[in-house]
């Protein structure tokens, strides 16, 4: 791995392309690679990378691309996911943590609502996966618990509902096997190009669409379950989708893991299980190239793979990662999940948020601490 030296106004710019990071930045060649891989394709007119960028399957994730044309690859197979961020009406003084902790074990449970009614109500077909409504799925999804530690912007905070002893809930997750099912339906060539003129362009951009309104029901499902079982209210503050295209500027504007913005909106940055995360205020004059979007988390620092043997070596040190330092607990009865989404497979989150304020992008309004991030558990159901 490498770290770049390229920043904004480096070469690179006049091809279309912005770096939203600087010197000091956590950026692998092969996420760099991918970011001029991009700028050859078809219609590609402009592309906005932010700190948060590390390499992707298809393509870079924390980037945002303009085109003339739809690259669905870019975006990938989990379409419309996102993350939304919800104030509890339960004070931070009163909450149990070890009874939350068991309480929050029922999201592995199958959702106990109606997931018919709840698609309906969305405008969405009632048989559209309402077996995974509710359900967070793996790889980096969460469900996160977080009290408030820092408010550095408190009239903003006060806006949003949020105080000192406020909780909130951060959720992580897309369109489960909705996004997939749209991507694996078009052909190799369809994925890396799609005409829009054809049965299957037409098809595409409709379920897509049916598919990020699908992503946001899910978050907002998946918070009303925490919130019953900690036997709370969940009101939300933010929801912002990450992975989404959308017409933009008379083009088609592709985002893979970049949060998308409006001026002065705020957008949710996710640190780890180990690390703060931040609510932000997105710039209120957008800086040119950004795309309307954001960095959406901390970004991987190092791969799935590349975690095992690195952490989780022994008994001792799998306790660490489900008890990390700072006192918050990690429900996650994945081990190798466990070992891949340690705080440790991620960058610095204070450095990427340094950039975006930086280069003028955002400012912190909320700092929050993890203090329970539920992943996977056994169902307890019979």
């Amino acid at each position: 791995m490498t770290s770049s030296h390229l920043a904004a106004s480096d070469s690179g710019e006049s091809q279309g392309l912005r770096r939203f990071y600087g010197s000091g930045a956590w950026i692998e060649g092969d996420a760099e690679r991918q970011l001029t891989q991009t700028l050859t394709r078809p219609g590609v007119q402009a592309v906005a990378a932010f700190p948060d960028l590390h390499p992707g399957i298809h393509g870079p994730v924390g980037a945002a691309i303009l085109s003339e044309r739809v690259h669905p690859a870019l975006i990938g197979g989990d379409i419309g996911c996102g993350m939304a961020m919800f104030r509890l009406d339960l004070p931070a003084r009163r909450l149990k943590l070890d009874k939350a902790a068991a309480a929050l074990r029922g999201l592995g449970d199958s959702w106990w609502g109606n997931p018919w009614a709840a698609l309906e109500a969305e405008g969405l077909h009632p048989e559209t996966f309402p077996a995974a409504l509710g359900t967070l799925g793996g790889g980096n999804h969460f469900c996160e618990l977080q009290a408030v530690a820092a408010l550095d912007d408190p009239e903003e905070a006060a806006r949003a509902g949020v105080d000192s002893g406020s909780l909130l809930l951060l959720v992580h997750t897309g369109s489960r096997a909705f996004g997939p099912m749209l991507l694996g339906a078009l052909t190799p060539a369809e994925q890396e190009a799609l005409d829009l003129a054809t049965e299957a362009g037409a098809d595409y951009l409709r379920q897509q669409e049916m598919a990020v309104r699908w992503a946001a029901l899910n978050r907002r499902v998946i918070a009303e379950r925490a919130a019953e079982l900690l036997r709370a209210e969940a009101l939300l503050i933010v929801d912002s989708p990450h992975n989404l295209l959308e017409p933009h500027a008379g083009g088609w504007l592709h985002r893979k893991g970049a949060a998308k913005t409006s001026p002065g909106g705020l957008v949710p940055l996710a640190g780890s299980r180990e690390a703060p995360s931040w609510l932000l205020k997105a710039a209120v004059e957008t800086p040119e190239g950004a795309l309307d979007s954001l960095a959406h988390g901390a970004g991987r620092r190092y791969r799935r793979s590349a975690m095992h043997g690195r952490v989780g070596r022994s008994k001792s040190e799998l306790l660490r990662l489900e008890r990390p330092a700072g006192g918050s607990r990690v429900i996650c009865e994945d081990r190798g999940l466990l070992i891949e989404e340690a705080g440790a497979a991620y960058k610095d989150a204070r450095k990427v948020l340094a950039d975006l304020v930086a280069f003028g992008l955002a400012a912190p309004v909320v700092e929050t601490r993890p203090l329970l991030t539920f992943k996977t558990a056994r169902e307890t159901r019979t």
